[in-house]
């Protein structure tokens, strides 16, 4: 009997988990479809928002972009570290710079496990040639246009901007650019070339596995943290007549062997063309990945005062609020922060940095007023703007951003709600203050925006791109499209 029991089961066995399958997928078909419904709903909100204002009919409005460029050379990370046999680590490490295939190691599972963004400058030449030409023959790895100033240039050139773009780049690079931009610099027989380390979400190596996609890039870059093209860049400034200065790069200069007092010599010459170009024309300074506490001080001194207006990330808003406040470097912050955490983040960093310049300018220095700040995360975008400042359509501007994040990131102009999830909270708080308001996201008005003091807060939730394509550049691509919109 027993045995007969056994042979029915294994008989009808395969009927009955089909059943159970259909009858999983019916009684969960009618959330899907709320959900579907859900994601279709933002995006043509979403879509409207970004439409709401154009530049039909408008002269393309022009911006000069700068620093430097290189070819981005863009692999899976895990199959390039696997392919060279790294050996795996037990100690997840920050190092500012990378040595050898240990330090490498190390370096790369303390940002991989939580997914967090990462570029390090390689010093040993050898091993950093070594990676690149392993690189060269793995299945599916591509070349492209890199660096925050070229990125952030074809990103407005495609919304419509003529571009300024000061870099010094090879004949085959400049090939590759738009007809809108127009090229600042000398020319290099051979471009630097940066190695992309991308990951999927889940992505294992070893007993680490990945909270989120994101990328490690290692470089060896000895032309652009010198910042070659500035002369030339300044010299064609004038006539190029730009609505707004863009300067982004500098992590190029983060922990490189420069000579005593040569970095500060660079950066005060940056200051001085920023300082002397027109107090009518916007200056927007892009963040990076700094991990050198002096550098950053430099650029407190050097750069931030002249920008009215700064784009960074979730992990690059943490290490400036930290260096405000007297303490150290934050290296690796919560890669999925909460949106009132980036809020009350953003408004002590715009506190702060026009405290700072209330003091300098009543110390007779020159420099602007914070006016602009732009976090992007992969849940949300978030943007304070000063009520009367020269920044407009900030509502239109925070939705642009966060369609950019997923075309950019899928690798499509076109938005997949297939391909895409929501994964911010239903409804956020404006603060961590207790007793703050909270806000829900509507889906037929997902962008949220409020007046506090003496500025206006926008936040749009993202489309987070489930079938990742490519996150190098994402940040350069959201703040350079979420720019256009307001110059």
């Amino acid at each position: 009997m027993e045995e007969g029991g056994r042979v029915s089961w294994v008989r009808y066995g395969p009927l009955v988990s089909l059943l159970v399958v259909l009858l999983a997928l019916w009684f969960r078909s009618p959330q899907n479809e709320v959900l579907d419904d859900r994601l279709d709903t933002v995006l043509s909100s979403l879509l409207r928002a970004e439409q709401k204002v154009g530049m039909n009919n408008v002269a393309r409005p022009k911006v000069a972009v700068g620093f430097g460029g290189c070819v981005d050379l863009i692999v899976d990370g895990v199959t390039l570290l696997n392919k060279i046999g790294l050996p795996l680590t037990d100690q997840p490490l920050h190092h500012d710079y990378i040595v050898n295939m240990e330090q490498l190691a190390q370096s790369f599972a303390y940002f991989f496990a939580p997914g967090a963004a990462a570029e390090r400058f390689m010093l040993n030449d050898t091993l950093f040639s070594e990676l690149v030409e392993a690189s060269r023959d793995l299945p599916g790895n591509r070349w492209a246009v890199g660096g925050n100033a070229p990125v952030m240039a074809g990103r407005m050139a495609t919304e419509g901007c003529d571009v300024l773009l000061g870099g010094s780049f090879s004949p085959d690079f400049t090939d590759v650019l738009s007809q809108h931009i127009t090229v600042a610099g000398t020319i290099v027989e051979e471009p630097d070339i940066h190695l992309i380390l991308e990951y999927p979400s889940g992505a294992s190596w070893g007993n680490y596995t990945s909270r989120r996609a994101n990328r490690y890039i290692i470089h060896s870059d000895d032309h652009n943290p010198y910042l070659a093209s500035m002369e030339e860049f300044a010299e064609k400034l004038d006539n190029f007549k730009p609505d707004l200065v863009v300067v982004g790069g500098l992590q190029m200069m983060d922990n490189f062997p420069f000579q005593e007092g040569e970095r500060h010599t660079l950066l005060s010459r940056l200051a001085d063309l920023l300082s002397s170009s027109s107090p009518q024309i916007g200056i927007h300074f892009e963040m990076a990945s700094f991990v050198e506490e002096s550098i950053m001080e430099d650029l407190l001194h050097y750069v931030i005062p002249h920008a009215d207006s700064l784009g960074m990330n979730e992990q690059e808003l943490p290490n400036l609020l930290s260096l405000l406040k007297g303490s150290n470097i934050t290296v690796l912050s919560d890669p999925n922060p909460r949106v009132a955490t980036v809020l009350d983040q953003m408004r002590e960093v715009y506190r702060i940095l026009n405290q700072r310049h209330r003091d300098a300018h009543d110390a007779g220095a020159k420099g602007k007023s914070l006016t602009r700040l732009h976090v992007h995360t992969l849940a949300f975008q978030a943007m304070i703007v000063t009520r009367g400042s020269q920044w407009k359509n900030t509502m239109s501007a925070t939705a642009k951003a966060s369609l950019t994040a997923n075309r950019h990131v899928c690798g499509s102009d076109d938005i997949d709600p297939n391909k895409a999830r929501l994964i911010m909270d239903d409804s956020f708080s404006v603060s961590r203050r207790e007793g703050s308001q909270r806000i829900p996201l509507q889906e037929t008005r997902p962008v949220s925006c409020w007046d506090e003091d003496d500025y206006e807060i926008c936040v749009a939730p993202v489309l987070v791109c489930t079938e990742v394509y490519q996150t190098a550049g994402g940040g350069d691509n959201i703040s350079a499209a979420g720019l256009v919109l307001q110059i």
